[in-house]
């Protein structure tokens, strides 16, 4: 039953890996998902930006909840990665720096394609699909913590305020509803990168071309 006794240190603590935790993967990488994905046919730009939100922006964050997560464990006495919750936070954050580490790769060392001259290596593809497998895991990793663990946690205390179970919600609907209407934008990349195979590119298409071979998160 929800109390009007103030949060206590561990629960502080646990809020604010929380808040951490939600901001860094529920708002920051997808943010820098949707700049790849509407802006990669329109400006070269999309890729600078697109890097410093994932590892600059992100990074901090995340690394910053997991360090007040770790620290809450501590405090409890419960030891590490022994629920799901804590083995889902591990997983996250090495998925989190294999990704990082996928991109680099996947821009900066160009693959000969199996599919032929001009198209993506499947590295590319894999990067997109590990980026979404990332923000879907991620998602049901808030959800336990909001409706599992911090009750498991803190003991039940005080309850999770519904305002955030809703902005989890909130979260996940505008993100996939962006992502997905952002695919209509796959024809305009599709004909950009056919064209630049033919030697007949515009400007727009040489953009386009640019990116094909740029790594990019969850931007197919």
């Amino acid at each position: 039953m929800a109390t009007s006794f103030p949060l206590q240190p561990l629960e502080i603590m646990a809020k604010n890996h929380a808040i951490l935790a939600t901001t860094g993967f529920l708002i920051l990488l997808p943010v820098g998902v949707l700049v790849a994905r509407y802006a990669r046919t329109f400006t070269p730009v999309w890729f600078p930006v697109h890097f410093v939100v994932q590892l600059f922006l992100s990074g901090p964050v995340i690394f910053a909840a997991w360090y007040y997560g770790w620290k809450t464990s501590n405090v409890l006495g419960l030891g590490h990665f022994l629920d799901p919750h804590q083995k889902m936070g591990l997983a996250l954050l090495i998925l989190y720096v294999l990704q990082l580490l996928l991109g680099l790769f996947t821009h900066y060392i160009k693959l000969r394609s199996p599919f032929g001259p001009g198209t993506r290596s499947p590295q590319n593809y894999f990067h997109v699909f590990l980026g979404l497998v990332i923000l879907i895991l991620a998602a049901e990793q808030v959800h336990y913590g909001l409706y599992i663990e911090w009750a498991f946690a803190t003991g039940g205390l005080h309850v999770v305020p519904m305002a955030a179970k809703r902005t989890w919600i909130a979260l996940i609907v505008i993100f996939w509803v962006l992502y997905l209407a952002g695919l209509a934008l796959v024809p305009r990349q599709f004909a950009q990168e056919k064209r630049a195979r033919h030697g007949t590119p515009t400007k727009s298409d040489e953009i386009g071309l640019q990116n094909n071979h740029s790594g990019d998160v969850q931007s197919a």
